[in-house]
């Protein structure tokens, strides 16, 4: 099973990569882009096959170390 899991900052919460991915892309040409944030994306193979069980095992990775939830959402999604 994969999971895969999105994570964002949340509001409020400053993007200076993000802000430097807005200049950059209006230098570029590209207008009209009024706010960018950026984010990481990890994809996990696992050997569990019960999807309650891996959606537990891969809340837990996050809790502990794939996020800062003071200043981080995620969403995992299975497949």
């Amino acid at each position: 099973m994969k999971a895969k899991v999105h994570i964002t900052l949340k509001n409020g919460v400053l993007d200076p990569q993000g802000k430097a991915v807005q200049h950059a892309l209006g230098s570029l040409g590209f207008a009209g882009v009024n706010d960018v944030r950026q984010g990481k994306f990890i994809e996990l193979d696992l050997a569990e096959t019960d999807p309650a069980k891996a959606r537990e095992m891969v809340e837990q990775m996050c809790k502990q170390l794939l996020t800062n939830t003071v200043i981080e959402n995620y969403t995992i999604d299975l497949v």
